[in-house]
């Protein structure tokens, strides 16, 4: 896990470079007040919690096996972590269907479960930030609109397909990924690419099995609410902090540049979309010139947004690291396996 110690302390470069480029002093952050910074810091979490029940809910509603539900969820905001540290905000599902399967939940049992999970996750914020581009557009923002919308809608179509069609057939590692894998790992590459194809010809299997079910409308559904429900929280932790200063936005418009900014994010450049997110949400909120990344004399735009970035990403990042190692990756003894 070297490698992601490597990956959260290069995440602080853009956000240093912001601070100094803007000339952010500390008693700049320490304006916005310790109510203004922990609400956010508490919706964030809040948003991560209700990810958790969200994991828990789908899990349960597919096997016995899974365990507590207090667990599940620590396990699901713990998998924040990989998302966190990685570009394009992936690897959360693989946490997920590692846990599962030490609880000897079957395999493809574990990968459609952490499947659903992450298809209405993606849902979620991809109607949040297509609504975002929208509003951008019709405000005269075209810039920040068409990249918002470029870049949510063939994520959210991508899985939205994939979900869909899984139903109908059986998806397989292409040749020409498997050739690529062949040579640069040998035999355990191939290994690798067989065990890819099993877990998703398990996913298919199992999708095909409720595809017509109620049940999987009934969870569909309700998961669907509950991220839709979290990302509106993370958008709030954004409105929380510029009221604290008298930054003059509303929640709805704070949940719109928040989505905007975190579709911005997904683009893989950085990890975790550090320095997109910042400039993302900058760019939305100065929609008269989005390139434009100065300030007027007594602008506290710039305040603002490092100040919430601490409290959503830098400091949740700790915490979900904490989690991770303790639920995710530890072992599950026999009294652990009867909870």
């Amino acid at each position: 896990m070297q490698w992601r110690l490597i990956a959260v302390l290069a995440t602080l470069i853009p956000i240093v470079i912001i601070a100094l480029q803007f000339n952010i002093q500390l008693e700049d952050l320490l304006a916005i007040g310790l109510v203004p910074f922990m609400m956010a810091l508490g919706l964030m979490m809040s948003k991560l919690v209700l990810q958790g029940v969200k994991f828990a809910y789908i899990a349960k509603s597919y096997t016995d096996m899974a365990g507590s539900a207090t667990k599940l969820c620590g396990v699901r905001v713990g998998a924040e972590f990989i998302k966190f540290s990685t570009p394009m905000f992936v690897g959360a599902e693989f946490i997920m269907i590692y846990y599962l399967h030490k609880r000897k939940v079957p395999p493809s049992q574990s990968a459609w479960i952490a499947f659903v999970d992450i298809v209405t996750e993606v849902l979620g914020a991809g109607i949040l930030s297509v609504i975002a581009g929208v509003i951008a557009i019709l405000m005269g923002s075209y810039t920040i609109g068409i990249v918002v919308l470029l870049t949510s809608i063939p994520i959210t179509a991508i899985w939205i397909v994939l979900f869909f069609l899984s139903a109908r057939r059986s998806f397989r590692v292409p040749k020409s990924l498997r050739a690529i894998t062949s040579r640069a790992g040998g035999e355990r590459g191939i290994r690798y690419v067989d065990e890819i194809d099993k877990w998703l010809d398990g996913i298919c299997k199992t999708s095909r099995e409720h595809a017509s079910s109620k049940q999987l409308t009934r969870v569909f559904t309700n998961s669907l609410i509950m991220s839709i429900a979290s990302w509106m929280l993370y958008g709030l932790s954004f409105f929380v902090i510029a009221v604290g200063v008298g930054y003059q936005i509303g929640a709805f418009d704070s949940t719109m540049a928040v989505m905007a900014a975190n579709a911005i994010a997904n683009l893989p450049i950085t990890v975790g979309g550090s320095g997109l997110a910042e400039l993302g949400i900058f760019g939305y909120l100065n929609n008269a010139n989005p390139f434009d990344f100065s300030l007027e004399e007594g602008g506290i735009e710039w305040d603002i947004i490092v100040g919430w970035r601490i409290a959503t990403y830098y400091i949740p990042i700790v915490m979900t690291w904490l989690l991770l190692v303790k639920l995710a990756l530890s072992k599950v003894t026999k009294a652990n396996m009867k909870d």
